[in-house]
């Protein structure tokens, strides 16, 4: 049997920011763990690039949910405050070569 979303990418549903293949909240779990592997060698850009989607998430969400709108703090730690060091970035990448993903 076949694990649910598996073959399917790890993404955003807009406006509702649930991830199209497991129905977490995205970035849900295995999006967590690729995102930095997709950006090993620019951290930076990760940042940059989960920042701007964490502007469009607070916008989408407001729309949907006016009041009390999202919760500011829980949105950084969903979209930003995962990240980790390079170290970990550099792990992570090595563990995908092992398992093959």
């Amino acid at each position: 049997m076949t694990a649910p979303g598996a073959g399917r990418a790890h993404v955003a549903q807009r406006p509702i920011w649930l991830c199209r293949a497991c129905g977490a909240e995205w970035p849900c779990l295995t999006a967590r763990s690729l995102l930095p592997i997709d950006y090993y060698a620019d951290p930076l850009a990760l940042r940059v690039h989960l920042a701007t989607l964490l502007q469009d998430a607070v916008e989408d969400l407001r729309r949907l949910n006016p009041e009390p709108g999202p919760d500011l703090a829980r949105m950084y730690a969903r979209f930003l405050g995962w990240i980790e060091p390079r170290r970990r970035i550099i792990r992570a990448r090595r563990l995908r070569q092992l398992h093959g993903i």
